[in-house]
């Protein structure tokens, strides 16, 4: 999005001050939590350097929670929703190597046999909480619900929530494209 390395700070939620001093966190236009997705970080470098060695003309496109390294290898770099849409507004023939989940590759490739579509390393361990978003959890919630029960449910303190809804607000207002009307329903689930 253009923003400066330099003007970010990193959380480390086992220090003070997250291992900051003050100074550098009142500086900071982002802070960043250190953590990590353990599929997205599976993906390396030398992985876009071997795609691009065997298909000269396959586009990499990779989600933003990949390692730095292989966002700045990628042709292009975005959320799921943005994959998503990339690969669906292609054209055919057009080839793509996508650094994301594994089942949502294959399912985007299922989708658009016209085009060539892989999944960036063949070495991938799969998201088993992704693998979980399905019809059948979908149906085992809404079942729970009618019948009165609420599973999985999540409470934070008031303290987390209020500061966690900050950060939401602040995420959507950088965010392009968002309109009122998105951020007002988000907000509202967040309550």
């Amino acid at each position: 999005m253009g923003y400066p390395l330099d003007r970010m700070a990193l959380w480390d939620p086992r220090q003070d001050l997250g291992g900051n001093d003050p100074e550098a966190l009142r500086e900071a236009d982002f802070v960043l939590w250190k953590g990590h997705c353990s599929v997205h970080q599976l993906f390396r470098p030398e992985h876009v350097d071997q795609v691009r060695e065997k298909y000269p003309a396959m586009k990499v496109i990779v989600h933003p929670e990949c390692r730095w390294e292989v966002v700045q290898k990628a042709d292009l770099t975005g959320s799921t929703a943005m994959i998503v849409k990339t690969i669906e507004a292609a054209p055919p023939g057009s080839q793509w190597a996508v650094g994301t989940e594994v089942h949502l590759i294959h399912r985007l490739a299922q989708a658009h046999p016209e085009q060539q579509i892989i999944v960036l390393s063949d070495c991938q361990c799969l998201c088993t909480t992704m693998f979980r978003i399905d019809l059948p959890h979908l149906c085992w919630a809404m079942e729970n619900l009618v019948a009165g029960k609420v599973v999985n449910e999540i409470r934070v303190d008031p303290q987390t929530r209020k500061w966690a809804t900050v950060a939401l607000q602040r995420m959507l207002e950088i965010a392009g494209g968002r309109n009122s009307g998105e951020r007002a329903a988000l907000a509202a689930t967040v309550d």
